[in-house]
């Protein structure tokens, strides 16, 4: 078998995992082109994945849009843009790009494959928004949307389940920085109890504002004084 045709059966592999059928399949030739690998090859105009990157992730931000505003219809603007914020980072994706078996696809320049490029979150996070790309590019809008719906329904489903009334981190955060562009400092100021069984108490500082939380963790001391300080801000607005 040619090199040619081993390209074209690994690809054939690829669109069955998709579960979508290119039409052009030199778009998912594209998609799986990292940079490293196009510096490498004299071939005259080869091109990487980085354009259709860019792209997909429109693509993707809109698509994923849509299904969060149609499956909350009682979400708020900024408890939208908190949950898609939670589903379209380059953790989630690459979850998806590995369990799809993207990694063994792309096609990566020696020193990407010495350092083990195809586990990187960030090159096949970068290549799942590009394959997003390519099949709006071969399929328009409505087979790239197919593709997204079915890649996060199960994300989308548990995606609003109680995340946010209890992370008073996020709702601080996000206040702070709208209104009055700060970022809130969390310093540990005590610990008590054995190793075993510590209790850690968190300062935070934001806005003229201090507040202190207990927690049997620093994670949960840290959300106990972003609670304290959401109130001590509503008191004084």
């Amino acid at each position: 078998m040619n090199a040619h045709n081993c390209e074209k059966n690994t690809n054939e592999r690829l669109e069955t995992a998709l579960g979508y059928h290119f039409n052009s399949p030199e778009q998912l030739t594209i998609a799986l082109c990292h940079s490293s690998y196009v510096n490498e090859q004299s071939q005259a105009g080869m091109v990487s994945n980085e354009r259709l990157e860019f792209l997909g992730d429109a693509v993707l931000n809109l698509a994923v849009s849509h299904l969060l505003m149609k499956r909350y219809p009682d979400l708020t603007e900024g408890e939208l843009s908190r949950n898609r914020a939670n589903l379209v980072n380059e953790t989630q994706l690459a979850a998806i790009a590995r369990e799809i078996g993207l990694g063994p696809h792309l096609l990566l320049g020696k020193g990407e494959e010495l350092t083990d490029g195809r586990e990187k979150n960030s090159i096949i996070a970068d290549a799942i928004e590009a394959v997003i790309a390519a099949i709006y590019l071969d399929g328009g809008f409505d087979a790239a949307f197919s593709f997204v719906e079915n890649q996060f329904r199960e994300r989308l489903r548990t995606a609003n389940r109680n995340r946010y009334e209890t992370d008073y981190k996020s709702r601080l955060q996000e206040c702070v920085q709208s209104t009055y562009h700060e970022v809130p400092r969390y310093m540990v100021v005590d610990e008590r109890g054995p190793d075993h069984d510590k209790t850690f108490r968190v300062r935070i500082t934001v806005a003229g504002i201090a507040a202190e939380g207990d927690g049997k963790s620093k994670k949960m001391a840290e959300q106990e004084a972003a609670r304290a300080c959401l109130e001590l801000l509503d008191r004084s607005a």
